[in-house]
């Protein structure tokens, strides 16, 4: 690469000088020198610790390597988690057998179980991260969800597994569409750790009860003779479901829909992206998308449960998934509508959700954000609708 030498300068001063203190075009060649070689390796050890401020006039850096040298971070803490999780499933298996031999009830856990819920969650965690679904922290949020949910039970993995699909899919979507009505909109729709944890924290902790309670493994859905388990159960699939229709509602309708959308807690029609608002469209996405959950949920059932023949139907659990997605959604909408801001942004033309100098407001009140929104409708979902289930659910 040549370097341009101004009018009326010798030509000599470009490449006299390569020291720190020899002008702009010399610092230029010394940028370019350092892209072209590699930097020191104590000098990128102490870039570390100390602050780029100090270190700077000492140790030069160009922009390219520190890039480098901050994916190269990222890489070593993608392999220190995953040693961490390999050994402490190890550990798992090592405590789970020597429990299930002294005290001769429990179930010990096949390491087969072990390898597969670390390897899947990562490969699919690592997938989503470079198909921009999910940033750094979201997929490292998204590994620790799906190896809790995959060591529990089988049918808890293929129901995360559909909703993390789908939503991405539709996320991506009509995105030149989005991008015209949705101020927060994020290429790839990529979501961080605190919206994986909204979305996962309640089946993730409903996982984990299930397995103090039951201990690993797939059960048949039966009151009758696994009252707890099967009310867990329900309630980490009514979560997800509900958390898959609300995703599904919002992604289709806002693009399908020919209709303005109505508030629901007025019936007025507002513009597209307000929070609160639904559609015919949304309201028939969102059971379809809570319906796919269940029949995720209720073929892995069929797979890997062996004793179906003396338990209950267990049938119930799409049109379980299909209602906790529609009401979900329902919920989200009314939580949205009067406890999260909307308002439509004249410089702008679209709703945002804080209030700007230039934005008219049109329902809500800015209590919760569209996370707190997400995280309070699965709880609602998982709370109740198990306990109507238990009245409709047939015995075995």
């Amino acid at each position: 690469m040549s370097a341009s030498v101004p009018p009326g300068s010798a030509p000599g001063a470009v490449r006299a000088g390569p020291g720190r203190g020899s002008g702009r075009a010399g610092g230029e060649r010394e940028r370019e020198r350092e892209r072209e070689g590699g930097g020191g390796g104590i000098a990128d050890a102490l870039r570390l610790v100390f602050s780029h401020q100090v270190l700077s006039f000492l140790l030069p850096m160009s922009y390219y390597e520190e890039d480098f040298f901050r994916e190269y971070l990222k890489m070593m803490a993608n392999m220190v988690i995953l040693n961490l999780l390999i050994c402490i499933s190890l550990a798992f298996w090592i405590v789970s057998m020597t429990a299930s031999t002294y005290y001769g009830t429990l179930r010990p856990i096949s390491p087969w179980r072990w390898l597969f819920s670390v390897l899947v969650p990562l490969i699919i965690a690592t997938q989503g991260f470079k198909k921009k679904s999910l940033d750094h922290s979201g997929a490292l949020g998204g590994l620790v969800v799906g190896f809790i949910l995959t060591v529990a039970n089988y049918s808890f993995f293929s129901s995360l597994f559909v909703f993390f699909v789908t939503s991405s899919k539709l996320t991506k979507w009509r995105k030149d569409i989005k991008k015209q009505i949705d101020s927060e909109y994020k290429e790839g729709g990529q979501r961080n750790w605190v919206q994986v944890f909204c979305n996962g924290g309640v089946p993730t902790e409903l996982a984990l009860l299930y397995m103090i309670e039951n201990g690993p493994g797939e059960i048949p859905i039966d009151f009758s003779k696994e009252y707890t388990a099967s009310w867990m159960c329900l309630s980490l699939l009514g979560a997800l479901a509900c958390s898959a229709g609300d995703t599904w509602a919002s992604e289709i309708g806002s693009v399908m829909s020919k209709s303005k959308p109505r508030l629901i807690t007025t019936w007025e029609q507002v513009p597209v992206g307000t929070n609160g608002a639904v559609t015919l469209v949304g309201l028939i996405s969102s059971l379809l998308g809570g319906m796919t959950v269940g029949i995720a949920y209720f073929i892995t059932q069929l797979i890997f449960v062996t004793d179906l023949e003396i338990s209950a139907p267990q049938w119930p659990i799409i049109v379980f998934g299909a209602a906790a997605g529609l009401l979900g959604s329902i919920v989200d909408s009314y939580l949205g509508a009067t406890m999260q801001y909307s308002g439509f942004d004249q410089t702008i033309g679209m709703v945002v959700n804080h209030e700007t100098k230039d934005s008219k407001h049109i329902s809500g009140k800015p209590i919760l954000d569209n996370n707190a929104v997400n995280l309070f409708s699965s709880v609602i979902i998982a709370l109740v609708l198990p306990g109507t289930a238990w009245f409709f659910w047939p015995r075995g």
